[in-house]
């Protein structure tokens, strides 16, 4: 019993000290006794703390007074400690956000991943449009020779399809009994007109005249000239065969009739085409035909004369779409010197287009992801950011910019592939982070919000390292 009395004595009086303690430290009477607050502790830890420098794209590099970064260049930031960085995490995080998808690049690494760069410009937008194109005859320079009156061919003059046949020289001459009979009763209303115009009474006298202009017009409606019409009157004789004349001069490209074959009012013998001029008709694709237009010239090219160009314009444009190939045709318009240009000839076409003005950068400088297109600005020296753009139009090594940049940015010509790869290696998402796109477009995965790990006091701190 005296032992547990010993023991227990003082057990009791240290936990009543205990107990006195406790309240006295939640009351605040203990820090009046002693002066010392946790307040106070904390501020002169504060105060006797030295300011770091820390880089905002590398936080283990630790300095004690401002600079650049050795690794990016990059300007220092003051490292802040816990109660700060509790009172500016909403801006420190703005700024994360703001520098997501960015991209530092030393000299080295820019050598290494043969960045270069090119200043954006604003500059005249000349586009070529290639087609390819089939020489055709000119429509408005064909004709047929037709048969008149209904009789039979005595005799041709042409034999062959492809004979060269001019305008007032024969094809054909045609023997027909009703042209026979025209002809005399043309014969004799000259000779009734000139028996009847010593009439001393007008009305027989005029009525000579009516009747010859009669004759005339029928034989004029059976395909005969005026001239041979004088040449009947002067040799005072019907001709047993009328010669029949094409309406144009030009080649023969189809011959239907023979030598002493019947004809009926109205049958083709010939058609005749004038070679001096022919249509081109060229195809160009429906993504680039918004940009022709009726006018422009049109630069010919043929495989059977090489290095010697023809030149025409479009003279029009059919309004419809061949849905086979997908292109629209424009007919070309032009001369056809020494008629070398043949019929279903093949040939190259080449327009080029002004299209004035505009914010112009390479091709190489664009990459296409599938959803839009972007380039890498370099907005400081070895600091790349992302940027969307919207592209116009686009000639062989340049193309149009319509927004996302402006005169003056210098955009990564060749090495954007790796600029994107290396910020999507650093967790940036490469393009899918850039400024200004909005949340639908990132499409985040939604993650559960999870408590900060206590820190360990034995753990490896990357902040304390310094360089």
């Amino acid at each position: 019993m005296a032992l547990n009395k010993k023991i227990t004595i003082p057990l009791t009086i240290l936990v009543l000290a205990i107990v006195v303690a406790s309240w006295l430290y939640k009351s605040g009477k203990l820090s009046k006794v002693s002066g010392w607050t946790k307040s106070d502790g904390a501020a002169k830890q504060e105060m006797s703390a030295k300011p770091l420098w820390t880089c905002p794209m590398h936080p283990f590099i630790i300095k004690d007074k401002p600079g650049a970064c050795p690794i990016c260049g990059m300007e220092l930031i003051k490292k802040l400690n816990d109660a700060q960085a509790t009172t500016t995490q909403t801006a420190a995080q703005k700024q994360q956000a703001d520098m997501l998808g960015h991209v530092s690049l030393s000299p080295t690494q820019r050598v290494m991943a043969n960045v270069a760069t090119v200043e954006v410009k604003q500059e005249d937008l000349n586009r070529e449009i290639n087609a390819v194109g089939i020489v055709q005859y000119d429509q408005s320079r064909q004709a047929k020779v037709t048969a008149w009156i209904a009789g039979r061919i005595d005799k041709l003059h042409v034999n062959a399809v492809g004979a060269y046949v001019g305008r007032n020289r024969p094809v054909a001459e045609v023997y027909s009994p009703d042209l026979l009979a025209s002809q005399q009763e043309y014969l004799l209303a000259v000779k009734s007109r000139d028996q009847l115009k010593n009439s001393p009474i007008p009305s027989i006298s005029q009525n000579g005249d009516g009747l010859v202009q009669s004759a005339k017009q029928r034989l004029m409606l059976f395909g005969v000239k005026e001239s041979q019409i004088a040449a009947l009157e002067r040799a005072g004789k019907p001709n047993i065969r009328l010669p029949i004349y094409t309406p144009l001069s030009g080649v023969v490209i189809e011959k239907l009739v023979q030598q002493g074959q019947y004809v009926n009012t109205g049958d083709v013998l010939f058609n005749i085409a004038d070679l001096s001029r022919v249509w081109v008709e060229i195809e160009v694709y429906e993504n680039e035909f918004p940009n022709i237009k009726i006018g422009q010239r049109v630069e010919i090219q043929s495989q059977s004369f090489p290095g010697k160009p023809f030149s025409g314009r479009i003279a029009f444009i059919y309004p419809f779409l061949d849905p086979k190939t997908r292109t629209v045709k424009a007919r070309v318009e032009m001369a056809n010197p020494g008629m070398k240009l043949k019929p279903d000839m093949f040939v190259r076409a080449s327009i080029k287009i002004g299209l004035g003005k505009a914010i112009v950068v390479p091709v190489t400088a664009v990459m296409d992801t599938g959803k839009r297109q972007v380039a890498w600005v370099e907005t400081s020296p070895g600091m790349f950011e992302p940027r969307a753009v919207q592209l116009g139009q686009r000639t062989d090594d340049k193309v149009q910019i319509l927004s996302g940049l402006k005169s003056g940015d210098k955009v990564a010509v060749s090495g954007a592939y790796l600029i994107d790869s290396e910020s999507q290696l650093k967790g940036g998402g490469g393009h899918e982070t850039m400024p200004g796109m909005k949340m639908d477009d990132k499409k985040p995965a939604p993650v559960a919000p999870t408590a900060p790990a206590p820190a360990k006091k034995d753990s490896l701190k990357m902040d304390d390292m310094k360089m």
